[in-house]
């Protein structure tokens, strides 16, 4: 009788772990992951083989629910000036990188309607990445 008892309260324990990993898994399936990329240097290469590259791969690939590509300071100029890397961030969109921009760095360059007419969505970007860090998101920067 013993052994039956101890074989039931083994099964019911393990059922019960069991049980409690699945929802544990179940609950880390179910929270965003989610990457906000400052991009702030004013170099193409920089740019083109690095911060784009991972940016738009990151969101290709599914290795975030949600990527933002924030640009920020000297990329703003960067940007409206280089037509390749226009033309790569209005695919990154089409692919769904949301595509944001700091409205007084893009104000200092004279840069902010070039901005966007790419589609990017120019704007106070302090209490916004603020959120973002306060949100626990992953964030990068280049």
């Amino acid at each position: 009788m013993k052994a039956i008892l101890s074989v039931f309260l083994f099964i019911f324990t393990l059922g019960s772990f069991k049980s409690s990993n699945v929802n544990a898994q179940n609950m880390k399936k179910s929270d965003k992951q989610r990457l906000a990329v400052v991009w702030t240097s004013d170099d193409p290469n920089v740019a083109e083989k690095v911060c784009f590259m991972y940016t738009h791969n990151a969101r290709l690939q599914g290795w975030f629910d949600e990527v933002t590509l924030i640009v920020w300071g000297p990329s703003a100029k960067l940007l409206s000036q280089n037509k390749e890397l226009q033309d790569r961030v209005k695919q990154m969109i089409k692919d769904g990188v949301k595509v944001e921009a700091c409205i007084a760095c893009a104000n200092m360059y004279g840069v902010a309607d070039q901005l966007k007419a790419l589609g990017i969505d120019v704007k106070g970007m302090g209490p916004v990445l603020t959120t973002y860090l306060k949100q626990d998101w992953k964030v990068l920067t280049f």
